[in-house]
């Protein structure tokens, strides 16, 4: 969407001169990187103390709660995504700091997989990486719609092709759907970021805005952890 020198808040019906709208919008983008941060600390803690405790690590893995633990991330993405507009700002908030929990649950198997080093190695390399995407898709003129599009298509393939994977357990197809998850998450998190930002152009209001920086923050979130986990099946270094 081009963003003309003036901009119009359609539920306030008043013109903004450039110079508000611009830091509206730095102010609601900070929001979302913020959210998404926390989330991502909370995901790391929540990782890094469940895999050092070996009480939660035998009742998560080898029981039935695995499954649930696999499974409850998966379905508050559902849950934030169908019924977000029924919810407060404060009530999505709230249920994705829950969610960035129940993700760290999930990911404990990465501090007992692979060597401290190697997950603070990627993790960095993801960070800039994610940093420089995401800096594109805000600053670049290019409608990224129709990467955007190609790449959900990728995402679809991806998801396919790691279940046809559990039952092959091929180790060259696991290497294939890395490295394209890698391009898919990348050009992602571009489409997402430029997606984010003309959403707040469109001038929905302060509470729908909330919601909408909640929602953003989610979208960026899980690119930067699906990132870090193709990254790290690439580069990680197994603890032996």
């Amino acid at each position: 969407m081009a963003i003309g020198p003036y901009n119009r808040y359609a539920t306030a019906g008043r013109a903004l001169d450039q110079a508000q709208f611009d830091e509206g919008l730095r102010q609601h983008m900070l929001r979302v990187y913020n959210y998404m941060t926390v989330g991502l600390v909370i995901t790391g803690l929540v990782a890094f103390l469940g895999a050092s405790t070996p009480a939660v690590v035998g009742a998560v893995y080898g029981t039935p709660l695995q499954w649930v633990v696999m499974l409850a991330p998966l379905a508050f993405i559902f849950i934030l995504s169908w019924n977000f507009h029924k919810m407060s700002a404060a009530t999505l908030q709230t249920l994705f700091y829950v969610f960035s929990g129940l993700m760290g649950l999930s990911l404990m198997y990465i501090f007992l997989v692979y060597t401290g080093a190697s997950v603070a190695r990627v993790f960095f390399i993801t960070a800039g990486m994610f940093a420089a995407t995401s800096l594109y898709g805000y600053t670049t003129k290019k409608d990224l719609s129709s990467m955007g599009g190609f790449m959900v298509m990728g995402l679809i393939g991806i998801v396919i092709a790691g279940l046809v994977n559990i039952f092959l357990a091929s180790s060259a197809l696991q290497f294939a759907i890395s490295v394209i998850g890698v391009i898919v998450f990348t050009g992602l998190t571009a489409w997402d970021t430029q997606r984010i930002k003309e959403q707040y152009a469109e001038g929905w209001g302060a509470e729908a805005n909330g919601k909408l920086a909640v929602m953003g923050a989610l979208s960026l979130y899980l690119n930067f952890i699906n990132l870090f986990t193709m990254l790290l099946q690439l580069l990680g270094q197994r603890d032996e």
